[in-house]
């Protein structure tokens, strides 16, 4: 915030792993006086722990690429846990925390199961690293950060002994729908659970101002000078035989960013080739769950439970985690 006269300006700031902070400050920069720190005093009185940020290799060996990582409250460094990555690929934003905000609560929540959450990004994420970096991905809209997601896993598992890499789940909403259910099926043998919502499994059915400006249209001139334009993205139903491990997919069914046709497509292409998996349809939900996000969260979180920790006890029915702090009835 900047008064009238733009001679002071209001500075807040936060990392993923410090206390929120608002300065005064003039308009050269000077700090004038400190206004406030957030009181998060109740929070680590109910043994909240800050998340820890890391930097790992890409694929390649050379880009250097960072994370933020979320461990249960009740940490237990001797312990193996399952691992799974909050994912979003970009290119126009990454998934990866910078300040502290209740944003995180999807992956601080997700780790209290008993998981390690990781939140990392990818080449061809975000723009403001570098025009290269940004553009990793044009022409290869699919798979262009699934290498990099690999590479982390088996980065952070030969640095932290308690990582089980053979329990590996993937997460993620919309492009992070897209990205988890295709890192099933391009490396079927590392990605084991995945839970993948509102994903635009078929980019050719999604926004052409999205998909056409960080795919690219291709032009062609024919020998008689006729102009014509490829456009083909590949396609998460493609790649459908190559499922073997578990994976729910879920859409609101009035869904108006990412048609939900795009999540039935993939359904129909896992039924005509045999698999098991979930579907969860959220009537009358849009892009973000609303209402209903509660709920998802919860049937995720029984979902990864059951595949990753091995925990087969049927839930009860009543989702008594969402019910608790409703009045009761007189």
């Amino acid at each position: 915030d900047i008064n009238d006269n733009a001679s002071f300006f209001v500075n807040t700031y936060s990392r993923v792993n410090t206390t929120p902070v608002s300065v005064l400050k003039d308009r050269n920069g000077n700090k004038v006086m400190d206004l406030e720190t957030a009181d998060l005093s109740q929070l680590f009185a109910a043994g909240y722990q800050f998340p820890e940020p890391f930097k790992f290799k890409a694929d390649d060996g050379i880009t250097d690429l960072y994370g933020v990582m979320f461990k249960p409250f009740d940490f237990d460094s001797t312990r193996k846990y399952p691992i799974i990555e909050y994912v979003y690929p970009g290119p126009q934003t990454e998934a990866v925390n910078k300040s502290f905000g209740r944003s995180m609560d999807r992956t601080d929540r997700l780790a209290q199961f008993g998981f390690v959450v990781v939140t990392l990004g990818n080449r061809g994420g975000h723009p403001a690293r570098s025009k290269w970096y940004h553009n990793y991905g044009y022409g290869n809209l699919r798979d262009y950060g699934l290498a990099d997601k690999k590479a982390a896993l088996e980065q952070l598992a030969d640095r932290h002994d308690f990582i089980d890499r053979s329990k590996v789940g993937i997460h993620g909403h919309s492009g992070g729908g897209f990205m988890s259910t295709a890192a099933m099926l391009v490396y079927p043998d590392v990605f084991k659970v995945a839970v993948s919502s509102a994903g635009n499994h078929e980019n050719n059915i999604y926004n052409r101002w999205w998909s056409e400006k960080h795919h690219g249209v291709k032009e062609q001139i024919s020998p008689k000078g006729d102009t014509t334009f490829v456009y083909q993205i590949e396609k998460n139903p493609d790649l459908a035989k190559n499922l073997k491990g578990h994976l729910m997919l879920s859409t609101g069914d009035v869904d108006n960013n990412v048609h939900p046709a795009g999540t039935i497509r993939m359904a129909n292409a896992l039924i005509k080739a045999g698999k098991r998996f979930e579907f969860v349809i959220l009537p009358g939900q849009r892009h973000g769950y609303g209402d209903m996000t509660e709920y998802f969260f919860w049937k995720m979180g029984d979902y990864f439970v059951r595949h990753l920790l091995g925990d087969n006890t049927p839930p009860p029915v009543d989702m008594i985690e969402m019910q608790r702090d409703k009045p009761k009835d007189k």
